[in-house]
């Protein structure tokens, strides 16, 4: 998108972490701001492109929503309550820096502010990147098939320990409200069961059919994928810590060791009294790091080019979107007006612990959509 744009005569500037660089930029033309925006050229993006991550870096800023001491040193004697809209700062900085669209990328969180941008009126075109997949009104988000790929990978190279040990490989992964990135790896084998945010779990039950499924195996192992926000019985969501960010999220953090523990304690009543071990790993930012797959590489570039074709014809509050195997736009208010969760009823099993495996003529690549 940014060399098409600079071919085209446009000036392409990167907002450096995110909305933290529109917060904390100062509007003096002889301020240093190289730690806010960078000017992008063909040189940076040809390298940028073939890798992952962000060499913008990212953030968990919420301009609207930005506490005292976390505001910026020139902003202090103007914003001293305990939270700060600076969203008429943010505003003003995008004015002084002579831009005329933003491009926001990134998931549910991110966008809102977009949306939030839109609203004040500022023209906005919106690319959904989350390897969770969450984002409300597309089939996909950049990001997801690198996660799914990489969860299978490594769940297939862990197998190696717990077939030998003949354990429960118990792994947890990404996913606070939504199980997605559970949902298609143990849909593609990697596991026999997934527990998801959506549906509250039975212990005993998941311990049942881990033994079962175990027995099954002649390597005598079987491989649960555990999402992060995932729920038993009688229990809470698992938290590293209580403190919160920007967008009310304390970090996630500990499912998989809490259910881990308890597999092993309730593995002897069904397992004719014999204890059974696990493996337990938590897969993390592992699924995240590295190159892209190629979904990831292809799917960037046309959603770039699709921003770019909208910004051309003077067309804003957009979302750009995959839906049904194609690619579209739809309005970028979609992205606070709803949520885009599994359903339950349709593609997960609550009393198998695992996705259904019926109705695939006609579905979308990967499945699971905002419409279903």
């Amino acid at each position: 998108m940014t060399i098409r744009a600079l071919r085209e005569g446009y000036q392409v500037i990167g907002i450096r972490r995110g909305w933290a660089g529109l917060v904390e930029l100062v509007r003096d033309p002889e301020a240093d701001n190289s730690a806010s925006v960078q000017q992008l050229t063909e040189e940076i993006v040809n390298k940028a492109g073939r890798t992952g991550g962000t060499f913008l870096h990212s953030s968990r800023t919420h301009p609207g929503r930005v506490g005292r001491a976390d505001g910026p040193a020139h902003l202090a004697d103007r914003y001293a309550e305990e939270t700060n809209d600076l969203t008429s700062e943010v505003l003003a900085n995008l004015d002084f820096l002579g831009i005329d669209y933003l491009i926001p990328i990134g998931g549910d969180d991110t966008l809102s502010y977009g949306v939030r941008l839109h609203q004040e009126g500022f023209k906005v075109v919106a690319i959904p990147k989350t390897m969770d997949n969450d984002v409300p009104g597309t089939d996909y988000c950049i990001g997801f098939s690198t996660c799914v790929t990489r969860t299978i990978e490594m769940t297939n190279r862990l197998r190696t320990s717990a077939g030998s040990h003949e354990r429960f490989l118990v792994l947890e992964v990404f996913g606070r409200y939504a199980g997605f990135t559970a949902m298609l790896p143990t849909m593609a084998g990697a596991a026999n069961r997934c527990v998801i945010p959506e549906h509250v779990f039975s212990l005993e039950r998941l311990t049942e059919l881990l033994v079962e499924d175990r027995w099954r195996n002649p390597s005598r192992y079987s491989v649960l994928l555990v999402s992060e926000g995932a729920r038993f019985e009688g229990g809470e969501m698992v938290f590293e810590d209580r403190a919160r960010d920007a967008y009310g999220h304390a970090k996630l953090g500990g499912i998989g060791d809490q259910v881990s523990t308890r597999l092993k304690e309730l593995a002897p009543s069904y397992n004719e009294g014999r204890k059974i071990n696990t493996v337990t790993q938590k897969l993390g930012y592992l699924v995240r790091s590295g190159d892209p797959d190629a979904i990831d590489s292809i799917v960037p570039m046309a959603y770039g080019n699709l921003a770019l074709d909208l910004l051309m014809a003077s067309d804003h509050g957009r979302l750009v979107v995959l839906r049904n195997g194609r690619y579209d736009d739809m309005p970028i208010d979609v992205v606070t007006s709803t949520k885009k969760l599994v359903d339950v009823e349709q593609h997960y099993n609550v009393d198998r612990l695992r996705p259904h495996y019926r109705s695939f003529e006609r579905r979308p690549l990967f499945l699971m959509t905002s419409e279903s």
